[in-house]
């Protein structure tokens, strides 16, 4: 499985910029003025996971590798993206390529950050977006749908995909994001060959200033909004992030203290990107490295084994799994082995969030 991705998308001017810089601690171009982001800025950020470190102890590892995710900064979409304004197209490309989207609005009054559209109204930034999104959709749709048109009176298997494109087609016509819409089995493996951006999960990024976390009806407007169509809502100060990005960890979780935050607004994000894109997590520990290994939810132990080399999945024997939980009660796999709580799994075995994996092979 390749390295997941988040696309990060919004109107020119809302944090987009200072968001990826807190992120990936990077200097991505942030300005004020539009298409200050050109090329796509792509950043590989740590995944927050406090239990590494408590494995690492007991096991005298010599390193810690995270789990880690991609995150991409596209430069502001604005209205007739679609159509190719404000470079659209090129745009439009680099978010078909993600697998999710974070999706960040202005949820802040400030006359020293202009806006484009002249005022702050986050549910019209959220449907200038997601119309421009729609219309890219249902352009690429139907161009599939002529060509398949075409090809299904010499080919009569393309009718069942011809069909779900329709149906995908008139749902985008009724400016709906193609996530709304059911789909059945056959349906389903009917689009895996398309990559619509509206088929993509959205995690709604609320940029709020740093005193309206509460109180503050922009935010209450976009939780409204994304509960319609199940989207998930994260308030963020997108420029106290930056700055505690710059900060070390010590004084930066002191910092958070005094707003009476326990975490980052960025650790909540990346851990959200994770459920949202329904990752896990297992972990291999010794002295060598602790280290986490990122799984899509339901893989079994055989697939997971091929996480870390095709060999060992190739030649793979059995998996002994002990959940983390045992391993810090134990302090050891040999004692967890003693206790009868390190389990031998077969290949079929579904590996489960936070299990610490020893894998056997030919």
């Amino acid at each position: 499985m390749a390295e997941l991705s988040c696309g990060i998308v919004g109107l020119p001017n809302v944090g987009k910029s200072t968001l990826y810089n807190a992120l990936t601690k990077n200097t991505a171009g942030a300005a004020n003025y539009p298409f200050c982001t050109i090329d796509p800025n792509v950043g590989v950020v740590d995944v927050p996971d406090s239990r590494l470190q408590v494995l690492s102890d007991l096991s005298g590892s010599k390193k810690i590798i995270p789990a880690s995710m991609t995150f991409v900064d596209i430069a502001g979409l604005v209205k007739g993206a679609a159509t190719g304004e404000g470079l659209g197209n090129k745009f439009l490309s680099n978010i078909r390529e993600t697998d999710a989207i974070i999706h960040v609005v202005r949820c802040f009054d400030d006359d020293e950050v202009i806006h484009v559209e002249g005022k702050v109204d986050p549910l019209q930034d959220i449907e200038v977006i997601n119309l421009e999104l729609i219309l890219s959709d249902l352009q690429m749709c139907e161009n599939i749908c002529q060509k398949l048109a075409k090809q299904v009176k010499g080919n009569k298997e393309l009718k069942s995909s011809l069909d779900t494109l329709e149906k995908v087609k008139a749902h985008l016509n009724q400016s709906l994001p193609v996530r709304t819409l059911k789909f059945t089995e056959e349906e389903k493996n009917d689009l895996t060959p398309y990559h619509f951006i509206t088929a993509k999960k959205v995690i709604y990024l609320a940029n709020v200033s740093e005193n309206t976390f509460t109180n503050n009806p922009y935010l209450d407007l976009v939780k409204e909004y994304a509960s319609r169509d199940g989207s998930i809502v994260i308030p963020i100060c997108a420029r106290l992030e930056e700055e505690l990005a710059q900060l070390p960890v010590e004084e930066a979780i002191e910092y958070l203290s005094t707003l009476g935050l326990n975490e980052t607004g960025l650790a909540r994000l990346i851990k959200t990107s994770f459920e949202t894109l329904n990752l896990i997590t297992y972990i291999t520990t010794g002295e060598i490295e602790t280290r986490a290994w990122t799984i899509t939810k339901g893989t079994n132990a055989r697939e997971a084994a091929g996480k870390i080399h095709s060999d060992i999945e190739k030649g793979f024997i059995r998996a002994e799994a002990v959940s983390f939980k045992d391993m810090v009660k134990y302090k050891s796999r040999a004692a967890a082995k003693e206790a009868g709580v390190a389990k031998a799994e077969g290949k079929e075995y579904i590996v489960k969030d936070g299990d610490v994996i020893l894998f056997f092979h030919n």
